[in-house]
């Protein structure tokens, strides 16, 4: 039997299971999910809400998408575009959002099916536990969009996979599936595309049974690592919000929306 907690946007949902775990669940079911102004402004606020929420001790990410997540919608990255504003909120929010799953003492597992992009990859790979499909797809995509990888790459790739893998995706924008994410260590597990969910809940089910104050107090020991890495992290988020008001983020935007090459600097 499960319940919904109550959440501010059509860009998911939060379920509350008996068993002690929350699936927040990434929408719409058979589309694309991404991610608008109020489901990024409520992402921001979800792990806290999450750590008090009586009876949860685990916390699920999964996607019932035709992928994970493909990071802002175009009206969000347009907004940042053409407003200072939007630029300031967004990037609140993104620090929000990293320093959340951070310091939420849960333990948080992601269900990594096709793309994970931008905030999608935030979601993906600052869980505690990442499962990806072998057909999944994760890139950080920033640099191909004219802006510094920012949201969240600076604090956990060097730590995930090694600097030099770092660099090389985060340069190139090259993706990687789910097999080559596990092989770089990027990801915890790699598993066939229909084990994906089972194993998932598996996993959570296995941490909501166990002992809260255990794992609570090894994450937050563990977690000290990316905290010693803050000061990057700040950095790199600023430089992607400066990259949004600069010529080459609208050009881009400007290359995505019309499926060419980006030229950057012409």
């Amino acid at each position: 039997m499960t319940r919904s907690l109550p959440v501010d946007t059509r860009d998911f949902r939060v379920d509350l299971g008996d068993d002690g775990v929350a699936e927040l669940v990434l929408g719409p079911a058979g589309g694309m999910p991404a991610l608008g102004a109020d489901g990024h402004a409520e992402l921001a606020v979800i792990w806290p809400r999450l750590a008090r929420e009586p009876g949860v001790r685990c916390v699920l990410v999964r996607s019932e998408g035709k992928g994970f997540c493909a990071g802002g919608h175009m009206d969000l990255v347009q907004g940042m575009l053409e407003r200072e504003g939007d630029r300031l909120r967004v990037m609140r929010e993104a620090r929000d959002i990293v320093q959340g799953m951070i310091d939420c003492d849960l333990p948080v597992v992601s269900a990594i099916n096709g793309a994970a992009v931008g905030a999608g990859a935030v979601l993906a790979l600052l869980a505690d536990v990442s499962v990806a499909a072998r057909k999944a797809k994760l890139i950080d995509g920033h640099t191909k969009l004219g802006v510094a990888a920012g949201d969240h790459a600076a604090i956990v790739w060097p730590l995930l996979c090694g600097m030099a893998k770092a660099k090389y995706h985060l340069l190139t924008c090259a993706p990687l599936d789910g097999e080559a994410a596990e092989r770089i260590g990027l990801v915890s597990l790699c598993v066939d595309d229909a084990e994906l969910l089972p194993t998932a809940r598996g996993i959570a089910g296995q941490l909501a049974a166990g002992s809260p104050t255990a794992l609570a107090w090894t994450k937050r020991s563990l977690n000290h690592w990316l905290r010693a890495a803050w000061p990057a992290f700040e950095h790199s988020l600023a430089m992607e919000i400066m990259g949004f008001a600069g010529a080459d983020a609208r050009e881009g935007l400007a290359a995505l929306a019309e499926k060419r090459p980006p030229r950057f600097g012409a």
